[in-house]
């Protein structure tokens, strides 16, 4: 082949990478504005359902004593509060959703953050869901410094973090959550792992666990949707990074965070 071949062929090669990167990106944004269309859309239909379901419940409160403790009335405000609690849940799942789609178009301003910083802020942001309990804590002395948006890195410590603390709320040891410095899987990146000791999981069923509204435990043991996890791998991703978990059941798990390390000079983009 000869060199002008060869320069038409990488020509050629270019392009079609360029039009195959337009197309990720045009169907990445296809996939948030559905996100953030359908996240606010919903909110509408779902006010009135709570509204309607506490104007009933009035209603009936309002009939004769002997009629509002009836069987039949009774029945039906068990009815109307499992509308409540069903109501709750899809509120939760649009709030997963709307906090996914921001995740992914936010604009990021990337800085140094030291991650003991960023740590003591989540921990800081979910001090009232500790102030009943006697979480121990284990902060390595040496975090290392991250390249990262600081507002969407606080977002993924609070989940990583309250979930740690969540899941350790019913076992039978005083909850332990560590917080330690990793070595990295590739160059220029540094990872971190939050250890807990709580109800752990399946480690076979791990690939679930980022998925949306995908939960491993039932909703009667632990509160939440499954969105949390999702959005921290959006975050993640867009920053270069990873995040990924073992654990076991009843014995704990462990998140490790993979993440680009700061260079000797931060620089913010927009």
């Amino acid at each position: 082949m000869s060199d002008e071949e060869t320069q038409k062929t990488v020509q050629q090669l270019r392009a079609e990478l360029a039009r195959s990167q337009q197309q990720v990106a045009d169907m990445a944004a296809a996939q948030e504005d559905f996100l953030r269309a359908v996240s606010h859309d919903l909110r509408a239909p779902l006010r009135h359902f709570t509204s309607y379901g506490k104007l009933v419940r009035e209603t009936l409160g309002d009939l004769p004593p002997p009629v509002a403790q009836g069987g039949e009335v009774q029945e039906v405000l068990g009815f109307l509060a499992t509308m409540d609690q069903s109501a709750r849940r899809m509120g939760l799942m649009i709030d997963g959703l709307q906090a996914l789609a921001r995740a992914g178009r936010a604009p990021l301003r990337l800085q140094a953050v030291p991650l003991a910083d960023a740590v003591a802020r989540a921990r800081a942001a979910l001090a009232d869901g500790e102030a009943a309990r006697a979480v121990q804590w284990h902060i390595a002395p040496a975090l290392p410094t991250l390249q990262a948006d600081a507002d969407l890195l606080h977002e993924l410590l609070v989940q990583l973090l309250g979930n740690a603390v969540k899941f350790t709320r019913k076992g039978p040891q005083p909850p332990h959550i560590s917080v330690q410095a990793a070595a990295a899987d590739a160059p220029g990146q540094v990872a971190c792992t939050i250890t807990d000791n709580g109800a752990g999981f399946d480690s076979a069923r791990a690939g679930q666990l980022f998925g949306v509204f995908q939960r491993l435990h039932r909703e009667a043991e632990f509160d939440g949707v499954g969105a949390g996890l999702a959005v921290c791998r959006a975050i993640a991703q867009r920053h270069g990074g990873s995040v990924s978990a073992v654990g076991e059941v009843g014995a704990g798990c462990t998140v490790r965070v993979q993440w680009p390390a700061a260079p000797s000079a931060a620089v913010g983009v927009e």
